[in-house]
């Protein structure tokens, strides 16, 4: 056991427990379960139906946990519903598909009134009660309308609630925690510090304009009722990262997990370093099972998804300002008044932006190389006693082009299997099926990575229009090569011989001669963003082409983070990130010409997911008794 939960443990195994009088909890027990493993069921459903209780307990029927004692956590938030949480969620889409990813996206738009504490499962009605009670208390006194005025800085940008109105919310926190302490046994901490709606939170600093932009749009003074609600998460794992399934799993050993589409996996990334590369170990939200499972079967998911929601007051108060109170109210800024004209509707600046797109960057890492699935010695297995190819298995490309010099060359240079030749053309056949107008297209001199720019060029129609540019400073970070030699790559003149629509007159931004097993990151990073920048000069900004990037799992990052303005990562979370990026993954950046920058959108068409099949043997399978 973890000494952090046998921490847990100890603070809960010698609490006094008192019996629940709950229906819910009584027609559980007379189904016949024991009483502590129907109020976890209970807590974990937010005790809202004997049906959610029990898929709940059936769900959970191998969980190892299932005894555990542990509380779960609870916090008590103020959140907007009406007009004003959908202005908000606009800013949140917005803000995500503009600048990322930031802290503020992981929760709902939210006033914390009590952040988490523990209650024990027996004694939540208790809080249930004490939020009622404290509700109706201050029904009364709550205000009609909350102030808010916009606060930013470099890492925050949020409504802060102005000072009448926040020392109302403040004494409704005191009156919860005090009650639920009293009743419920259990510590809670009342927010007393600047109460705040946070927008953005822990962004990178060159981004605070735009937020501060898209926050502008929003009319704090849009109609609103504000809710108190009682949340709870699993203290368990707090720290973890969350996973949302995109597909159904079926385990296929005894150590994977059984995942369904949207449930959701609790991981912990301190425990992926010795995971296959491609898979990740997590825990199951729906289950309560830990296990294996394909990393390219889910995507990330928000902290708060695995938060239960268990009970709310509503504050119902007098009608919303009048329409005149509504046109004279202004955004606030620091104290600065900003009066956002035209319209406040966030969606209607996106508009303007849109119209100022012109070229799109589309990076894309090559298909599935023979190696990738034959191993290392692939090569060995193809070649008769005489030196002549063959091919030994389907998924083995049905020929090698010709190269002047020795076929062993291709063991530091592999080719695409079949299927990553399949890959190629399908994903080429998807982008032209989305109306993708690729105008430039550009490739690692790793044979793999001509092939997939030569069979997405297919895919899409265009490969007697459109020639690759084979440019070496597009290789992978030359630490990597588990040759320890820089490959000998097939040059301009063989690939154009084997009919690779190769452009022989593109002179690349770095020489073959200047790629050296010696190369630090730092190095391989400058040298990505000279080339990106090389790229992006070279490519005429007229119309609204796309230029195509084939290279590795790697480029994804070195050669977007430095377009769109973002900062590189260290050499050890760059490394992480890699082994995460499949056959064929791919980033959007496109360009925001008015504004002189670029931006990191959704890719055009979706990733290709499939799963492993493996050799067959039928006189070992069938026939052996």
């Amino acid at each position: 056991m973890a000494l952090a939960e046998t921490q847990l443990y100890a603070k809960v195994a010698n609490k006094h427990r008192s019996k629940s009088t709950s229906a819910l909890l009584e027609s559980l027990l007379a189904k016949g379960f024991p009483a502590h493993i129907a109020q976890k069921a209970l807590v974990a459903t937010g005790q809202k139906t004997i049906e959610d209780a029990a898929k709940w307990l059936h769900s959970h029927c191998n969980d190892p946990s299932l005894d555990d004692p542990i509380p779960q956590e609870y916090a008590l938030y103020l959140c907007p519903t009406g007009h004003l949480l959908s202005r908000l969620q606009d800013f949140w889409k917005e803000s995500k598909r503009q600048c990322g990813k930031n802290r503020a996206h992981e929760v709902f738009p939210h006033v914390t009134l009590c952040d988490f504490f523990t209650c024990e499962d027996q004694k939540v009605e208790l809080l249930y009660d004490t939020l009622k009670r404290v509700g109706d208390s201050f029904s009364q006194c709550f205000p009609p309308s909350i102030s808010l005025t916009l606060h930013a800085s470099p890492s925050y940008l949020g409504f802060f609630i102005d000072d009448s109105h926040a020392s109302v919310l403040k004494d409704l926190a005191l009156a919860f925690s005090s009650e639920a302490s009293a009743l419920a046994d259990c510590h809670v901490k009342p927010c007393l510090k600047q109460f705040h709606l946070t927008l953005a939170h822990k962004f990178y600093p060159h981004h605070q304009k735009t937020l501060e932009q898209l926050a502008k749009c929003i009319n704090p003074a849009e109609p609103c009722q504000w809710v108190a609600a009682l949340y709870s998460r699993d203290m368990r794992f707090v720290n973890y990262q969350r996973l949302r399934a995109l597909f159904q799993y079926k385990p296929q050993n005894i150590d994977e997990l059984l995942i369904n589409a949207g449930d959701f996996i609790y991981v912990d990334p301190t425990r992926q370093c010795d995971v296959s590369e491609g898979w990740v170990i997590g825990t199951s939200h729906r289950t309560g099972c830990r296990g294996f499972l394909p990393e390219n079967y889910t995507e990330k998911a928000h902290e708060s998804d695995t938060w239960v929601k268990h009970r709310e007051y509503v504050f119902v108060t007098a009608s919303r300002s009048s329409p005149e109170t509504e046109r004279e109210s202004n955004v606030k800024l620091n104290g600065e008044a900003h009066n956002p004209s035209v319209s406040r509707s966030v969606t209607n600046v996106f508009s303007l932006q849109n119209a100022a797109l012109h070229r799109g960057v589309l990076v894309m890492r090559h298909g599935e190389r023979v190696d990738q699935v034959f191993g290392k010695s692939w090569l060995q297995q193809c070649l008769t006693a005489d030196g002549k190819y063959h091919r030994a298995d389907l998924n083995f490309p049905s020929a090698l082009p010709k190269r002047r010099d020795s076929t062993k060359q291709f063991e530091n240079d592999p080719p695409l299997s079949s299927c990553g030749i399949f890959q190629s053309r399908l994903i080429g056949e998807a982008l032209l099926d989305q109306g993708v107008m690729v105008s430039y297209v550009y490739s690692s001199p790793a044979l793999r990575c001509v092939q997939t720019a030569q069979h997405l060029l297919q895919g899409l129609k265009l490969n007697q229009k459109v020639k690759i540019r084979v440019e070496p400073g597009l290789f992978e970070w030359t630490k990597w090569e588990a040759s320890k030699v820089i490959p000998n790559f097939m040059t301009v003149a063989e690939l154009a011989e084997a009919s690779y629509n190769i452009d022989t007159n593109y002179r690349g931004t770095f020489p073959l001669s200047s790629l050296v097993l010696s190369e630090s990151y730092e190095d391989y990073v400058s040298r990505s963003s000279v080339v990106i920048k090389q790229i992006i000069t070279a490519c005429p900004s007229k119309g609204k082409g796309v230029i195509l990037i084939v290279g590795h799992g790697s480029s994804l990052a070195s050669v977007t983070r430095p377009l769109v303005g973002l900062p590189s990562r260290d050499s050890s979370a760059f490394a992480h990130m890699v082994r995460k990026i499949p056959s064929l993954g791919m980033c959007f950046c496109e360009e925001l010409k008015e504004e002189n920058k670029w931006q990191m959108v959704n890719p055009p068409v979706k990733t290709l997911t499939h799963g492993a099949n493996a050799a067959f043997n039928w006189r070992n399978t069938i026939m052996e008794d």
